[in-house]
């Protein structure tokens, strides 16, 4: 069916004709605009349409999905210690945010210190790009007046494995005085 008028010209006809199946492409919009299900070379358009600061293709899937997963509740909230939090939270970190009336003694008014701990999937500690790109981000979000100090902080797990060895050893006590003042 058309609903071109009978006088249309040939090229208008050619038209009608080339997109009279558009209609038949299925367009996927709620896959589209879902970020667990939208496909990993068009979030970058997702985050833009969702108005994310800032975007890396260097970040790994599950920490773009999570950006953009949270990207509404943290530009309601911008300008919050809760919005700082959903921020580091995206990128896979822990934080630990102290505000100048909770620290002992006072702080200077408007600041707050942030000490971060971030591993990658793997548990081993992410670049240094990588912590700056959550520091830019907590710029961006923070509340404008405010000044942070920042510290981060590393995991480490040991273990302990019992080893037998013999081995003839020579054992020698040194004896250290402290030098006369």
């Amino acid at each position: 069916m058309t609903l071109l008028p009978p006088n249309a010209s040939p090229l208008e006809r050619a038209l009608d004709h080339a997109v009279a199946r558009i209609s038949d492409v299925p367009t996927p919009f709620r896959d589209l605009w879902n970020p667990a299900t939208c496909p990993v070379e068009l979030l970058p358009y997702l985050a833009y349409a969702l108005s994310i600061d800032s975007w890396s293709s260097d970040w790994p899937e599950a920490v773009k999905r999570r950006r953009i997963t949270q990207a509404i509740a943290i530009q309601r909230r911008k300008g919050t210690a809760s919005s700082v939090r959903d921020v580091v939270t995206a990128f896979g970190g822990v934080i630990a945010i102290r505000e100048w009336w909770q620290m002992q003694p006072p702080g200077d008014p408007h600041t707050f210190s942030l000490v971060l701990n971030i591993t990658d999937q793997a548990g081993a500690p992410v670049d240094a790009a990588f912590v700056e790109a959550i520091i830019a981000e907590v710029y961006r979000t923070k509340p404008v007046r405010s000044h942070f100090t920042f510290s981060q902080a590393l995991n480490a797990t040991a273990g302990l494995a019992p080893v037998a060895a013999v081995r003839p050893t020579l054992f020698t006590r040194l004896a250290m005085t402290a030098p006369a003042a």
